[in-house]
């Protein structure tokens, strides 16, 4: 998000934020009742902030344009409980505009989905606020999906969609695509190796490239 050294653009920001983790509690309140209408309230409100917020990642000149995001249709199967296991892996680390920033793998989830095994690794940024993050590739990704991930769980920006026991929920309808996605301005932490899956997930956030007004 940018700030552009202005006062009203940091708070602006702070807006945005305080938006993103109220929507986020909201969606795990109305999960526990029915998960598909905490996912269309999801969309709505997504909708709603990517094309009229001004911390919004859609470039200002194509945000008219963007009357809605487009999403898969939600698929109750795409939602799942994980368990966090161990795991021996090196920090991973990428260049951002703050820097190198530095991510500690914190454990693997591991979950069925479709009925098949699967794996993600998940992740806690060392700096930039704390916080778990998980992103993922899959058999959509570079066709309708963006090609370069899309995220899942990233905490310390309020998506977080709950969990106990030492577990996670995981709903891959709340998937997204990164604000670099939008406009390549913007530096984001990408998929690792690790955390590609080889099944379609059809849910979640399409890739639908908002068109420029003149």
């Amino acid at each position: 998000m940018s700030m552009d050294g202005a006062p009203s653009a940091a708070m602006e920001l702070v807006d945005w934020r305080r938006r993103v983790f109220d929507l986020y509690r909201e969606v795990r309140i109305l999960q526990e009742s029915s998960p598909e209408s905490a996912f269309r309230h999801w969309c709505s409100r997504r909708n709603e902030m990517m094309s009229q917020h001004p911390q919004s990642p859609v470039p200002p000149g194509m945000r008219s344009s963007l009357s809605h995001l487009s999403y898969f249709d939600y698929d109750a199967d795409a939602r799942v409980s994980a368990r966090l296991d161990p795991v021996d892996e090196e920090p991973w680390s990428f260049d951002a505009s703050e820097g190198t920033l530095i991510l500690d793998c914190i454990g693997r989830a591991t979950f069925k989905l479709y009925g098949e095994p699967q794996s993600l690794n998940l992740y806690w940024f060392r700096s930039y606020g704390g916080g778990v993050f998980l992103s993922f590739q899959d058999g959509t990704s570079g066709k309708t999906t963006y090609g370069g991930c899309r995220y899942l769980l990233d905490t310390v920006k309020g998506a977080d969609l709950g969990g106990g026991d030492g577990g996670l929920v995981l709903d891959f309808n709340f998937s997204y695509q990164p604000s670099c996605s939008y406009d390549p301005r913007w530096v984001c932490p990408l998929a690792p190796p690790a955390n590609r899956l080889e099944v379609e997930v059809n849910a979640g956030e399409r890739y639908v490239m908002p068109a420029a007004v003149e």
